[in-house]
């Protein structure tokens, strides 16, 4: 029977040794609050350390920069790229990471390709605090051209209720801090794809060291450190946005209360070069740019015009502490302000 399985595609002896292989992963850092780890049919994790806590959870994955990333055989990365998205994702509500589960799906199943994409995984969660609790992993001919994957997660994390970021705090008045981002992050690239055709992937960027595929394959950075640097300046953060699918356009609208919009300003941040380069090769006009990319901007952060020094001096420091990786000296930077809305506008102006 296994033989039959094999023949249709599912190699069980290929699964066992990516477990393996997982297995080793997990267990050069392997975290005290993992009861029942890797391999078993549940994960079971020591939640303690909380007062009153709200737990947090979220679901998410990065897109065709699989695609990407098969194409140039390099899977260390987007696995990082997963989870650090979905520390920034619940982070928008306060949330410290717990656990992480991923969900890896292929065609063909390589164990030696498995062990590096779930090793991104490992990593990631190392740096950001959270255990990884299990996961699952898929071979599936058919669904799966032989030579391409999926890769998707789940977090959860907790937040103490007295804690949660609380939008409808947001007045008039209030200022908007930019955290940068290094790159497409984890949207945008079916039209990266479209516009910059895989035999450009070598080249090399004008007025950048990074060849086009460097620059489409740079991790999506987490923002957890940074935000907690500002709060640890006794900065109170009223909101905060990720600004992944939609960029400014669709994310901000979801962290301000009805009667509020966001102004911009264009001017007061840096726009990678990868960003650029596709916004010009696809012809986006500004609002088409702002609605489809990051242009730049990786997560935000509103804060009273009164802590708004406190907090771009700390998020600062901590950028200048620990840089986000392929970011070419980018800082955080006051990039606009909450305003009132008028009645027939739009939540979001870029100027």
């Amino acid at each position: 029977m296994t033989d039959r399985y094999a023949a249709a595609g599912v190699n069980i002896t290929a699964g066992n040794e990516a477990v393996a292989r997982y297995r080793e992963i997990a267990a050069r850092g392997r975290d005290p609050r993992i009861l029942d780890g890797i391999g078993g049919f549940g994960g079971c994790f020591d939640f303690r350390g909380y007062r009153d806590p709200v737990l947090v959870a979220s679901t998410d994955g990065v897109g065709t920069k699989v695609l990407v990333a098969a194409a140039l055989h390099r899977y260390d990365t987007v696995g990082q790229d997963l989870v650090n998205h979905c520390v920034n994702d619940i982070l928008c509500v306060n949330a410290q990471p717990l656990f992480f589960l991923d969900y890896y799906a292929v065609g063909r199943l390589d164990p030696d390709v498995a062990a590096q994409v779930v090793g991104g995984v490992a990593k990631a969660c190392k740096e950001n605090g959270a255990a990884l609790l299990g996961g699952e992993t898929a071979e599936m001919p058919g669904v799966y051209a032989e030579t391409h994957f999926d890769i998707a997660g789940t977090i959860v994390g907790a937040v103490e209720r007295d804690k949660l970021a609380d939008p409808s705090t947001v007045i008039a008045g209030d200022a908007i801090i930019a955290l940068p981002a290094n790159g497409l992050h984890t949207n945008g690239y079916s039209l990266a794809r479209s516009v910059l055709q895989p035999e450009r992937w070598r080249e090399r960027m004008i007025g950048s060291e990074q060849t086009i595929g460097d620059a489409l394959l740079a991790v999506h950075p987490s923002y957890l450190r940074y935000v907690r640097a500002v709060q640890d300046a006794g900065v109170i953060i009223k909101a905060m946005a990720h600004i992944t699918g939609g960029g400014l356009i669709e994310n901000m609208p979801r962290i301000l209360p009805e009667h509020l919009a966001a102004r911009f300003d264009r001017s007061a941040w840096s726009v990678p070069a990868i960003a650029a380069l596709i916004a010009r090769s696809a012809g986006l006009s500004v609002e088409e740019a702002h609605r489809t990319l990051n242009m730049g901007v990786g997560f935000c952060i509103v804060v009273s015009a009164a802590d708004k020094n406190a907090a771009l001096a700390a998020a600062r420091g901590a950028l200048s502490e620990h840089p986000v990786t392929d970011a070419s000296g980018a800082t955080a930077s006051v990039v606009g302000e909450v305003e009132p809305r008028h009645a027939c506008g739009p939540a979001v102006i870029i100027a």
